[in-house]
């Protein structure tokens, strides 16, 4: 085979070489963070600090399938701060969550009992059916808050009916769209569960949520549950990843089925250096995230806006029909401001780059819009009562004409 000149390579170079910077590279970033602090669509649109991306840099550069020396430290250490054996690092909530049923589902057939709402049911594609084979038995609180054990017990399969597939995990999510789950209630359900021989795991996604405004500890947190995922790019504000942490014989199980799941992952140094930068700087700006979401509330109360569900962590749901407002109007109206407010429905969610101007300026155009329908007439005796159902996202679509 004839050997390739420098002509070709050269010119096979200029076609494979890309430039993913724009010409304004550094302003675009500005720009965007801008962006990011008027939007009340998620806490995953966090972007790096430039302080954090200066720490993540130095971290190791090992290949983690083999051993990667930056990424074990974090491990452990999230396993140690959560009172478990071992840690395993994963690039997405929705695969630790899996991989986290995969490895403690064993041999069909089984069911796993979650909450309505629940990420897991609702958000995972019904992961838990195509990568476990499981059935799913979603669990509406009848509270309207939290599941309790008088729910979830008459729900839960035992014996030997060959009609039904037995309970072998109780998923719990904690916080739940934004809302707490009372601790000794979980102590008491996963009591109760692992003296019927069943697992606990925990969708921790925004636990550190749960820790910052209860003052529990993670180890206290977790302690109940076999599994916890616990998320590091939703409130933390890390670009990208999840540690799942349970016993070392779970770990060294999940570590397994990871790698089945495409997940195994190589010079993850700089994102553990990221995540370890999160936990140790971003994780003290969680209360401030609550007081202003306990501002918008307390905003949108005074103005006669309906609380679906309430700010006690970092995100609320709302219904502006009391003051004859539909979501679609909002979020138009606030996309054409001067500096737009980027918005998608019922749902509001704060982080830690929220702008409390951004908060303000929304506040001002619902009371805006509230004045506009006032003065056109609107009444909500003519309209009557509509109440949406709490916790459940409901998306802002215009009507069609």
């Amino acid at each position: 085979m004839p050997s390739l000149t420098d002509a070709k390579l050269q010119e096979l170079s200029s076609q494979i070489a890309v430039d993913v910077l724009t010409k304004t590279q550094d302003v675009d970033n500005v720009a965007k963070l801008e962006e990011v602090s008027r939007s009340f669509v998620s806490d995953t649109l966090t972007i790096p600090a430039p302080e954090m991306v200066a720490y993540a840099a130095r971290a190791s550069l090992g290949d983690d399938v083999y051993f990667e020396p930056s990424t074990a430290v974090l491990e452990a250490h999230i396993a140690q701060l959560t009172g478990k054996e071992a840690g395993l690092f994963l690039p997405t909530g929705t695969m630790s969550n899996q991989i986290a049923l995969r490895t403690h589902l064993l041999q069909p057939p089984y069911s796993v009992i979650c909450d309505a709402r629940s990420h897991i049911y609702r958000m995972e594609g019904g992961g838990m059916a195509f990568h476990s084979g499981a059935n799913s038995v979603a669990v509406a609180p009848s509270n309207g808050h939290h599941l309790t054990l008088e729910d979830i017990e008459p729900e839960a399969i035992m014996g030997t009916d060959v009609h039904i597939a037995p309970t072998r995990v109780i998923a719990l999510e904690n916080t739940l769209n934004g809302t707490i789950i009372p601790q000794d209630e979980i102590v008491r359900i996963s009591s109760w569960a692992h003296q019927k021989d069943m697992k606990m795991h925990l969708d921790g996604a925004r636990i550190w949520h749960v820790a910052a405004e209860t003052g529990l500890s993670l180890k206290e947190l977790c302690g109940p549950f076999d599994s916890a995922s616990l998320c590091l790019s939703k409130g933390l504000g890390a670009p990208i990843g999840t540690c799942l942490v349970g016993s070392k014989q779970f770990i060294t199980k999940a570590r397994w089925f990871r790698k089945v799941f495409g997940g195994g992952m190589r010079q993850t140094g700089y994102l553990a250096g990221a995540a370890a930068y999160a936990l140790t700087h971003n994780f003290p700006l969680l209360p401030r995230v609550h007081a202003l979401a306990k501002r918008m509330q307390q905003g949108l109360e005074e103005l006669g806006v309906d609380i679906l569900s309430p700010a006690e962590t970092c995100m609320l749901f709302y219904d502006p029909y009391p003051i004859g407002v539909e979501y679609w109007e909002i979020v138009e109206r606030a996309a054409a401001l001067l500096k737009p407010i980027k918005l998608t429905g019922s749902r509001l969610l704060l982080h830690i780059q929220t702008s409390p101007q951004a908060i303000e300026d929304f506040l001002e155009l619902v009371r805006t819009l509230k004045e506009e329908k006032v003065a056109a007439g609107w009444t909500l005796a003519n309209a009557g009562p509509r109440r949406r159902p709490p916790n459940v996202y409901v998306k802002a679509v215009r009507p069609s004409a």
